[in-house]
């Protein structure tokens, strides 16, 4: 009797090993499609960066990087671009990374209206989902007109706060979300306060969710132009930001690297230097994601 069913294992167990030819076939297929899917957005990235960078290298020169463009002189540049992109990403972020982590740590962890938290997190989808082009009204109309800032990069850097904080907000609240409540439970038991717990437990455990929204604000910051059109202008002249200090930086009115190249490609139709201007583009961004990601990884260590 015991040697039968040592010989003999179910029928159960030994259909357990191995997959019905239908099963096979559905398996192998759906590895197929998943295969192409990643191959086809592979290849298209591949694409995108071999035909900006392989447009947009040859033009682009040291005296094209950094001097101020001149009609007088013929001398194209996109210095003053380049600062005030830098300038309206560190504003922006300066701003909207407290608001926004704040904020979901508030609804995380302290919020105990579950109907306002609810209500709250569809707001912020539904701000997320805003084209645009009404942020740059409405900030054209508040920040501009009604407050008296005028096209300047503070009034441009205000708007851009205003549209990057629902995705701050759903980021790093998701990212809270997923900290196991054993963790906090942990530390309460171990008689740390709330705030202890969250800067020592759940902060550092949710970091690479925080980084992952500033990257994505960042990106949308670096991209947006319509926004900027409105606030900030479309000046591609030098302002003397170091000598008049941080107070002339904030009032000035200057382009950003992504009005640049609407106004070459569509102003000028001079698309090798709007090509020359989007790998500027992508090299920044490329710097500045690193840099998070670099941030991020130090953050966890310690």
């Amino acid at each position: 009797m015991t040697k039968t069913m040592v010989g003999n294992p179910p029928i159960s167990v030994a259909k357990a090993g191995g997959l019905s030819p239908r099963r096979r076939a559905y398996e192998i297929g759906m590895r197929t499609l998943i295969y192409l899917a990643s191959g086809l957005v592979v290849a298209l990235l591949i694409f995108l960066l071999g035909y900006i960078f392989y447009k947009g290298i040859p033009n682009l020169t040291w005296e094209f990087l950094t001097s101020e463009e001149s009609v007088l002189k013929g001398v194209d540049g996109i210095l003053p671009a380049i600062q005030n992109t830098i300038y309206v990403i560190v504003a922006t972020l300066v701003v909207v990374l407290p608001l926004g982590v704040g904020a979901a740590i508030y609804l995380t962890e302290y919020a105990s209206n579950h109907r306002l938290v609810t209500a709250i997190e569809y707001a912020t989808e539904t701000l997320a989902g805003i084209p645009s082009i009404l942020y740059a009204l409405v900030g054209s109309l508040i920040f501009c007109q009604t407050l008296g800032l005028g096209k300047t990069l503070i009034a441009g850097s205000m708007t851009l706060v205003i549209m990057t904080l629902p995705t701050i907000i759903r980021t790093t609240q998701e990212s809270l979300k997923t900290v196991p409540q054993s963790y906090r439970e942990g530390s309460l038991g171990l008689g740390a306060g709330k705030w202890h717990m969250i800067r020592t437990v759940v902060l550092p455990s949710s970091v690479d969710g925080i980084v992952t929204g500033c990257i994505l604000a960042i990106g949308r910051i670096v991209g947006e132009s319509a926004v900027l059109l409105y606030t900030v202008g479309m000046s591609m002249s030098m302002q003397e930001y170091f000598r008049d200090g941080l107070s002339s930086l904030l009032q000035s009115s200057g382009s950003t690297l992504t009005v640049a190249l609407y106004v070459y490609a569509k102003e000028r139709a001079d698309f090798d230097l709007a090509f020359s201007v989007a790998v500027v583009l992508l090299a920044i961004t490329l710097v500045i994601n690193l840099a998070a990601k670099l941030v991020g990884k130090g953050l966890r260590k310690k």
